[in-house]
């Protein structure tokens, strides 16, 4: 619960929540991190937190997720817009990549990015992630235009290896 203050921040900011299910008031972000917390608990997995080393400071969430009728499992990230461009989003998806095929064992991953995230977009192509396709998603993303992009273990093993 300690992080309850900095997520409403995040989901508050019409930037930085922008294209991970858009503003929420302060209950839509503490369902939404309780959502997480459960996760962890029912699925063994959830978004990790990302603290800013030198300042203690929560800036975002990044990791694996898979909710139901979800196109695949994901691996995500959402960072508060002061943090952008730090090179925390990539770091802490580049970690959660090595998680999910290692210690969870997964085959593949997506990443649901809405068609006008270039930043997102870029980030999934510097993790060696590409273009799949469209998705469709679930209620009440139902709708929304969303791209698909993703890789599989033996091509992140492959680029890691580099």
């Amino acid at each position: 619960m300690e992080d309850l203050e900095s997520w409403v921040a995040l989901v508050a900011d019409p930037e930085s929540a922008r294209f991970i299910g858009g503003v929420q008031p302060p209950y839509g972000a503490w369902r939404s991190l309780v959502a997480m917390a459960g996760s962890w608990s029912l699925m063994g997995y959830g978004m990790f937190s990302v603290i800013e080393k030198d300042s203690g400071v929560w800036i975002g969430r990044v990791g694996p997720w898979q909710p139901v009728g979800w196109p695949g499992p994901e691996v995500g990230w959402g960072i508060r817009r002061s943090a952008w461009g730090k090179g925390y989003a990539r770091e802490a998806a580049a970690a959660s990549l090595d998680w999910v095929f290692g210690a969870l064992g997964w085959e593949r991953v997506v990443h649901v990015i809405h068609p006008d995230n270039a930043r997102s977009r870029a980030l999934a192509g510097r993790l060696g992630s590409r273009k799949i396709g469209p998705a469709r998603l679930p209620p009440p993303f139902a709708g929304e235009p969303a791209e698909l992009w993703g890789q599989d273990a033996a091509e992140w093993t492959a680029r890691r290896d580099l």
